[in-house]
């Protein structure tokens, strides 16, 4: 923002996210001002296996393993699948976040039967997956079915 009459320099108003501690804070900067950059680094990787409360991940360059445990991983471990690959962003060799793909296909192994006509709840009703994620699908959707899931907010995409 500038004025004209020249009192005021430029400044940009940001939202800054701890990547620690998922803590948010606003922090204005005056024009030209420069932030280091954090040194975060993306690595592939492979989920290989669940050894009891642990994701056990691969190193899709080194073949290192990785361990991390469900809090670690946080909700988005309810769809992890075996030989999925997932993105893992580190700072200083902590792990910050796992980033799983945008989209997942899974098979539905239990949902009730839709009944025809059955709208009152718009036309949906819950399924668990075959990694035992809830999901909202549509009344047409049938045990044994293949569908996919946009994994960032948890919605039917379709069939597959």
């Amino acid at each position: 923002c500038t004025n004209k009459g020249g009192t005021f320099s430029a400044f940009v108003r940001t939202k800054l996210k701890n990547v620690q501690t998922g803590n948010v804070v606003e922090k204005t900067f005056r024009a030209g001002e420069t932030v280091p950059q954090a040194n975060l680094e993306k690595r592939a990787m492979q989920h290989t296996y669940k050894d009891g409360d642990e994701f056990v991940f691969m190193d899709m360059e080194s073949f290192e393993e990785t361990r991390l445990s469900e809090s670690q991983i946080g909700n988005r471990s309810k769809y992890l699948t075996e030989e999925m690959e997932v993105n893992i962003l580190t700072w200083n060799d902590q792990i910050l976040e796992v980033e799983l793909p945008n989209s997942v296909v899974l098979e539905v192994v239990d949902t009730d039967p839709g009944v025809k006509g059955d709208t009152a709840t718009g036309g949906t009703k819950p399924a668990i997956v075959s990694t035992g994620a809830q999901v909202m699908v549509p009344l047409f959707i049938s045990i044994g079915e293949r569908i996919k899931i946009d994994t960032r907010n948890d919605s039917y995409l379709g069939r597959e």
